[in-house]
């Protein structure tokens, strides 16, 4: 989710890193002039494992060019395929997400990075710094200790993006008067490559939520599994952000940790995953994926691909994902279809539209509706686009909340949550070019964020996302959007048509009003 405006001291339980707890100082501190370690790039690929013998087999079919790609349509694919790449590592993993979460899935996957780690695969971890501040009175104790308990593992190396120069909770909010523009450039890159031969890329973060093992609601949410050359290209992108002036490493904290810390930690990691009930359709200790890999090499969809990214520049980033969007749906010839959780298209966005339409281009636009929204926020200033892109000829469509399609993509089993909301960014131009990544549609990864996704040329897989959002589109599971004559909207499903926007609840329709007043380049 992109969530600055939901700032994270105040958000629950955002324990960011790997032993369930946060990195915050529990007394003033701040970061002291340290020295840059010397430039670092990602390993070679391994010239063994299942990862290296299914791109052999790919090369040897499609050539040096194409990797293999699968689609992460359900949340517990989404879990399910991250657990095995890490259990499957022999060399390297590499870690880039916006959010990571100390609850039950980023707990398990912090658990599989230090089993990985414990077997000898160098691990490097970068994560956005923003979400690094207190939420629970029993972490302050150790507060920015994790930082150094993650660093101490021989085979783990961790580095901030935009880190706060005031480690403490006090200073960190002056800090973000203080230096507003600077703080409000946030990494929400989603990427994890194993081996240099496997990545995941796409719209998920490191959370309950994003893995359908949360209670109250779960996303409906999209990634990328691919094995070949783009594992090389996403490396190319983590190792910008790894290496630029933006990062630090979590060693010019200069915290020492003791023996003892370190194994009192780990044992409350253990302690709350044996504890977990939304885990019982998944192992705690790493396992062999002979069965699902053997599966999966049949599933592939070959396909050439490039990964591309907001890159920072010094002091700066030079945002190119939004051109490169537009690139991509300008060359649609006879389809578009777009499913993006977040929709703030401004006018240089309509304009695109009506030319698109124009050339008798059939649109089809997918996105969340108040309803299926956790942060109405972000629909206060979607909602006036309604109108102005159904008159490019478009076709839009709405989430539901209660769509029939939630246990298939939303819960993992047993969880089953109340609700479910759009997360997904993805993009199907004639059937045959795909976009899957991090970017919403929207000022902020337009101007602020930092994003990145995967560029895929491949009939298959784009004949494949294509169904997933035709399904995502029907009744059942979405509300249809049309613009009468007289100006007015319907909003009309399998079983009703309404007049007015759908919602959860009355506090939902305050929430969308009061939101208004705030800049649309916060959400």
């Amino acid at each position: 989710m992109n969530q600055p405006y939901k700032l994270a001291w105040i958000a629950r339980n955002t324990l960011l890193l790997l032993f369930g707890l946060v990195l915050v100082g529990c007394a003033a501190i701040t970061v002291t002039p340290y020295e840059r370690p010397a430039p670092e790039y990602a390993v070679p690929a391994a010239p063994q494992g299942v990862l290296s013998e299914i791109e052999a087999a790919i090369y040897s079919e499609h050539g040096p060019d194409v990797s293999g790609f699968e689609l992460l349509d359900s949340n517990e694919d989404g879990l399910l395929w991250r657990l095995a790449l890490m259990d499957s590592a022999t060399q390297s993993i590499d870690i880039q997400y916006y959010l990571w979460y100390g609850d039950t899935a980023g707990r398990l996957l912090a658990k599989r990075l230090l089993d990985a780690a414990d077997r000898g695969v160098k691990v490097r971890i970068l994560v956005d710094d923003l979400n690094t501040v207190i939420s629970d009175a029993s972490t302050v104790a150790l507060g920015d200790r994790v930082a150094a308990l993650i660093e101490e593992h021989p085979g783990i190396e961790l580095r901030l993006f935009n880190p706060w120069t005031s480690r403490d909770l006090g200073g960190r909010l002056g800090e973000s008067l203080s230096r507003f523009e600077r703080v409000n450039q946030r990494m929400h890159n989603k990427s994890l490559i194993v081996d240099n031969r496997a990545a995941i890329i796409g719209g998920r973060n490191i959370g309950d939520e994003y893995m359908g093992l949360h209670a109250e609601f779960n996303f409906h949410d999209l990634d990328v599994l691919g094995i070949g050359p783009v594992a090389r290209q996403a490396s190319e992108v983590f190792d910008e952000y790894w290496n630029s002036e933006w990062v630090m490493p979590v060693s010019a904290l200069k915290l020492a940790v003791t023996d003892a810390e370190q194994d009192a930690a780990y044992l409350q990691l253990l302690h709350r995953l044996e504890a977990a009930g939304s885990l019982a359709n998944f192992t705690l200790e790493p396992k062999a994926w002979s069965a699902e890999f053997a599966n999966l090499q049949e599933r592939l969809h070959p396909g050439t691909s490039e990964v591309d990214s907001d890159y920072p520049e010094g002091d700066i980033i030079e945002h190119v994902m939004l051109q490169r969007q537009h690139e991509m749906m300008l060359s649609a010839q006879e389809e578009l279809l777009i499913v993006n959780a977040y929709i703030i298209p401004a006018e240089r966005g309509i304009s695109l539209l009506h030319e698109l339409g124009s050339r008798g281009v059939d649109m089809n636009i997918l996105t969340n509706s108040l309803a299926s929204h956790d942060v109405p926020a972000v629909n206060s200033h979607y909602k006036k686009w309604r109108k102005p892109l159904l008159e490019t000829g478009a076709k839009l469509y709405e989430m539901r909340h209660d769509a029939a399609i939630q246990p298939l993509v939303s819960d993992t089993p047993p969880t089953q949550a109340g609700f479910m909301g759009l997360h997904s960014k993805g993009m199907v131009v004639d059937r045959e070019h795909v976009y899957i990544g991090s970017m919403n549609y929207d000022p902020r990864s337009a101007l602020l964020n930092t994003e990145m996704g995967v560029f895929i040329k491949s009939r298959g897989l784009g004949e494949a996302l294509a169904e997933l959002i035709e399904r995502d589109m029907r009744p059942a599971n979405s509300w249809q959007v049309k613009l009468e004559g007289d100006g007015s909207l319907r909003w009309v499903h399998d079983q009703k048509t309404v007049t007015r926007q759908p919602a959860r609840s009355w506090w939902q329709r305050v929430q969308d009003v009061l939101f208004m007043a705030f800049p649309k380049e916060y959400y």
